[in-house]
């Protein structure tokens, strides 16, 4: 498989390093698919991930977030004495990773119907939504005087 480096755009982007780690990441061969999941867009600012955790209860899976990383961990307490004569469902331990863009924050997290739901919304503050900036030199109709405050 063919690997890119991207090198050579870190001397010329400033504040965009982040994108370039996650190109990186994006490209490495060989990650671990288990557990399954899906990630939605519910609408503009809510996403939900869905992870399928057929067999874990509640108390064998911890969801952390630490700096933009959501870490889902799952230990499977095995019960001694159980022979199985097949065994299709994965009891194996696991750790998985998302990285969550900038004002991305969990709302919560359930389990329904051998899912784990991860409810997550982008919340914008205020200072950094888009406003409008008047023009100096705007026809005088537009423009507003305020009148100074006599001391």
């Amino acid at each position: 498989m063919r690997t890119v480096d991207f090198s050579p755009l870190f001397r010329s982007a400033i504040g965009f390093d982040r994108l370039f780690d996650l190109a990186e990441a994006a490209q490495r061969v060989g990650e671990e698919s288990y557990p399954p999941y899906n990630i939605e867009r519910l609408d503009e600012n809510r996403f939900q991930i869905s992870v399928a955790l057929a067999g874990f209860t509640p108390d064998e899976v911890a969801l952390t977030l630490e700096q933009n990383v959501l870490t889902l961990e799952g230990r499977k307490n095995e019960k001694e004495g159980k022979t199985f004569l097949h065994r299709g469902i994965s009891a194996r331990s696991f750790k998985r990773q998302f990285t969550l863009a900038d004002h991305v924050e969990v709302k919560g997290a359930r389990f329904e119907n051998g899912l784990l739901v991860v409810d997550l919304v982008r919340e914008i503050p205020e200072a950094m939504k888009p406003r409008r900036i008047e023009i100096n030199g705007a026809a005088p109709k537009n423009v507003t005087q305020i009148e100074a405050k006599a001391a």
